[in-house]
């Protein structure tokens, strides 16, 4: 089943012809497209300030400071020792998978064993990393001793 198939060239269509633009239209047109823009930068810039969860973070932490005044330095000072225990195991666990044959974690008892030894800890380690290391991510630094030839 072979149709012909026929291709005609597009019609002509005349163009309207352009007027030349009045005084003060495009002036006026140029301003309202940078009002436009700065509306549209500043809904930008509030979009942007919502999603920055540090913000959150921050805002949390200040909200909490008079209760909680020195969680946010502890959770600075621990997040670097739960991120070296992270990866340890990290380590740990890759360097068990790559050293072992491909069919030893076919094995029923072999893949529980690795679940259990892996599984939780890794899970769990990862999710107190979630938590803690906002906040610590969130607290600024501390502030330098002031410097004893300034002082004296």
């Amino acid at each position: 089943m072979n149709a012909p198939i026929y291709v005609t060239p597009p019609p002509v269509v005349p163009l309207p012809e352009a007027q030349p633009p009045q005084a003060g239209v495009v002036p006026q047109l140029l301003r309202q497209l940078i009002g436009l823009q700065q509306q549209q930068n500043n809904l930008l810039k509030t979009m942007v300030a919502q999603h920055d969860s540090g913000t959150r973070w921050r805002n949390f932490l200040t909200r909490w400071g008079e209760e909680f005044p020195n969680i946010g330095p502890a959770c600075k000072r621990a997040a670097p020792v739960l991120e070296r225990a992270y990866l340890s195991l990290l380590r740990e666990l890759t360097d068990r998978v790559n050293a072992a044959d491909a069919d030893d974690l076919e094995n029923e008892f072999a893949l529980g064993e690795f679940l259990d030894r892996f599984g939780m800890r890794l899970g769990q380690l990862s999710n107190i990393l979630g938590q803690v290391g906002p906040l610590a991510d969130a607290t600024p630094a501390p502030a330098p001793p002031p410097d004893p030839e300034e002082q004296g």
